[in-house]
């Protein structure tokens, strides 16, 4: 698939009107097939950049929150009646707390339920997390309007928080394999994050010198220069995912 040279806010409409849709259809089975086409989209379409390189790690948060939303479903909450599948040792609760139990039976609603529930919430997230990997935060920061360009910045830096770590998490594990170090294991993340620290606060040094080096703040006229157009192709993608929330 041949990329395309979009404006910085396609994608982003495209990943809400799609958002959207997976909240008002609320099936895993739609939930499933929207991170399937958004996955193959990010595969053709991200460039190579460390914002690219989000997706793989919104992949693996997302599991690990289906993970911790179905453990957290199926022992804590409101039991569903229905086809026992296994037993949790049951925890004895105060009188005040009637309904809500912690432990006990685990049936095949109960289960089905918290999965179901559990898939919309990180396919949102794969969505908004596509969005990201999709698009350079600084062409975003760009076309922002000047009535919420300090809220752009906050959004801006908050979205390119993740592929900055991504990167430095990427460049402290190789140098510390060049160091003969191992790399494999939870103790190893543990070494990783003195590193990964001291980089994050030289990031932010740099990101303030800069940002006051260009006079950011002093002036609300928006330089015109080399500005981005809003071309067919962008309605194109837009107008699909709005469709898509139209039919959900």
């Amino acid at each position: 698939m041949k990329k395309l040279s979009l404006h910085p806010l396609t994608w982003w409409i495209w990943s809400f009107a799609i958002a959207i849709s997976v909240a008002r259809a609320n099936t895993p089975i739609f939930a499933l097939v929207s991170v399937g086409v958004v996955g193959l989209i990010v595969l053709a379409q991200r460039d190579d950049a460390p914002w690219g390189k989000s997706f793989n790690w919104t992949l693996k948060i997302a599991l690990w929150i289906l993970m911790v939303r179905t453990f957290i479903g199926t022992v804590i909450g409101v039991p569903i009646p229905g086809t026992t599948l296994f037993t949790f040792p049951r925890v004895p609760l105060p009188d005040w707390m009637p309904g809500i139990r912690i432990g006990g039976a685990v049936t095949l609603e109960r289960l089905s339920s918290a999965l179901s529930e559990g898939v919309t919430i990180c396919a949102i997230i794969v969505i908004f997390g596509a969005a990201a990997s999709l698009t350079s935060p600084h062409r975003l920061l760009r076309v922002l309007p000047i009535f919420v360009y300090e809220f752009g910045v906050t959004v801006v830096i908050a979205t390119s928080v993740l592929p900055q770590l991504v990167t430095s998490v990427t460049r402290i594990r190789q140098a510390q394999r060049l160091r003969g170090q191992n790399t494999k294991g939870f103790a190893s993340y543990r070494r990783v994050a003195i590193p990964l620290l001291e980089e994050s606060l030289a990031r932010s040094l740099d990101l303030a010198a800069s940002m006051d080096s260009r006079g950011y703040g002093v002036s609300r006229k928006r330089s015109r220069y080399r500005p981005i157009s809003w071309r067919i192709s962008d309605s194109a993608v837009a107008l699909s995912g709005l469709l898509v929330m139209g039919l959900s």
